[in-house]
């Protein structure tokens, strides 16, 4: 393989791994059927444990990985997607 910017095959490959991390959130069936009316009623009535569950236990994560396979010039430093 040919670098595209200086032209020299001095070329190597890696495999890149990069993570992403999402907020899961619920789906629209979730709050047409549930969420509508859990929502209010958790914070009126329970509005204390709510506070701390919000505070400690946080946001669901999940954790994305997208696996890149790179080419780098070991010339110029020039790196592109193979």
């Amino acid at each position: 393989m040919v670098c595209p910017k200086c032209g020299s095959d001095n070329v190597s490959f890696q495999v890149v791994n990069e993570a992403h991390l999402k907020t899961k959130h619920h789906n629209i069936i979730w709050w047409l059927l549930i969420g509508w009316w859990w929502i209010p009623i958790k914070w009126l009535f329970l509005t204390v444990p709510a506070l701390f569950a919000a505070i400690f236990i946080g946001k669901r994560k999940k954790i994305k990985n997208v696996t890149t396979k790179k080419a780098v010039c070991q010339n110029c430093g020039h790196y592109w997607n193979a």
